[in-house]
């Protein structure tokens, strides 16, 4: 019992900061809701055009402002309280849930109508993601940043586990409209949270610089930082080639394995119970030193589970590998997030997570619409196949020519 105790403690130890409980529990929430809403709005979009093209419209939609904002949303969070902005970003982003869930009920709603919602919300996105990633640290210690940074992935993953199986229910129970309705409510978990913590007031950079001259800082530091610029490298590619399949899932259940609206949420719930185990597994390790090692592993064996997922035509097989594809897809991006955030100092911290947020986001719209489009007309399949070669080809790649990853050596927190 005391070692079961004991590791139970070094798995959650950073929730014994009041900020952080009431950040997890209201983020828990609030993101339950949103994949809610993810899982529905897709299979709606679906429903209504019979496109996996549209898909990729769905996906460039949602992650095109990114490009537009997203840099100049780092700089933003270098400059004004962050709590105050994502607390504004969370309100803009229950006001489009609700929208789309009036338009939903009225029977109004409109391929166009969940396009332009898409883009407003990725606006929002754009904003509240450099934010939300340099607000941990004021939340927690320097020695619980890794931790932290694991167990928001693991209420992210929670969410993932439960709320797109529990869209899929609700949407053939109840229809689409309730899930946006409910989404929209939950937002409300995550401002009253922020409302509710007791932050220290944060010098934040003052306004002698312009935004431009500032991300030319941030660009210079991470072109001068290989571990930096070379971990954002793999991200930028697997957000293109290995995001896609989350995209495809709608399309994948009805085309590929004759399903419906509750096996689209099954698939998304498959990945995320596998996300939310190596989220787990990852908070768990403290502070051991191979985690570049486990990030460029990881980054091997996902091509080769996504390639496998391609040929199987049975829904049971697909969600057991689904499950391992999330435990990969999560050792990647966490890992990357970790080793980031403890290798920059503090006050690059939001310009350098906006151009890393910038990368996964970014990039997503842009392989969701190519492989939406190849989807439509050489099958869902075999838009897979493309990709899993692809991604094998690249991360192999780095393992040789760019060992920097691997042999990294993980310490605690820079100040």
């Amino acid at each position: 019992m005391g070692k079961l105790k004991n590791a139970l403690g070094q798995t959650f130890f950073a929730l014994k900061y009041p900020n952080y409980r009431l950040w997890f529990f209201g983020q828990l929430v609030s993101v339950f809701g949103t994949w809610m809403q993810t899982t529905a709005q897709g299979f709606l979009l679906f429903e209504i055009t019979h496109s996996a093209a549209y898909l990729g419209y769905l996906g460039f939609a949602s992650g095109v402002s990114t490009w537009l904002f997203m840099l100049y949303g780092g700089v933003i969070a270098d400059r004004i309280p962050r709590r105050t902005l994502i607390m504004i970003t969370q309100s803009m982003m229950m006001i489009l849930a609700l929208i789309l869930a009036v338009l939903t009920f009225l029977n109004l709603v409109q391929p166009w109508h969940i396009l332009i919602l898409a883009f407003l919300l990725g606006i929002a996105n754009s904003f509240d993601a450099p934010a939300r990633q340099a607000f941990v640290l004021e939340m927690v210690d320097k020695d619980a940043l890794s931790n932290a940074i694991a167990l928001n992935s693991t209420l992210f993953n929670s969410a993932t586990a439960l709320g797109p199986a529990a869209g899929g229910i609700l949407y053939m129970v109840f229809g689409p409209g309730w899930c946006f309705l409910i989404n929209g409510v939950s937002f409300l978990a995550v401002i009253l949270a922020l409302f509710f913590m007791k932050i220290p007031v944060i010098k934040t950079v003052k306004l002698r610089t312009s935004a431009i001259r500032d991300l030319k800082e941030s660009f210079a530091y991470i072109r001068h930082t290989p571990l930096i610029h070379t971990i954002i490298f793999m991200v930028g590619i697997i957000s293109i080639f290995g995001f896609s399949l989350i995209t495809l899932f709608p399309a994948w259940a009805v085309n590929v394995l004759h399903g419906n609206a509750d096996t689209n949420g099954f698939l998304q719930s498959a990945r995320g119970i596998g996300a939310l185990a190596g989220a787990l597994i990852i908070a768990s390790l403290g502070n051991i030193s191979f985690k570049g090692k486990l990030l460029a592993i990881g980054s091997l064996i996902f091509p080769l589970l996504l390639l496998i997922f391609s040929f199987i035509r049975i829904s049971l097989l697909s969600y057991l590998v689904l499950f391992f594809l999330g435990f990969c897809m999560m050792f990647i991006f966490n890992l990357a997030n970790i080793l980031i955030q403890t290798s920059i100092r503090n006050e690059l911290r939001g310009r350098v997570m906006g151009i890393y947020t910038f990368t996964f986001f970014g990039f997503m719209p842009v392989g969701t619409l190519v492989t939406g489009l190849i989807a439509e007309k050489i099958g869902e399949s075999a838009a897979l196949i493309i990709n899993a070669m692809i991604l094998f080809g690249v991360f192999l790649f780095i393992w040789i020519k760019k060992p920097v990853v691997r042999t990294h050596v993980f310490t605690k927190e820079k100040s």
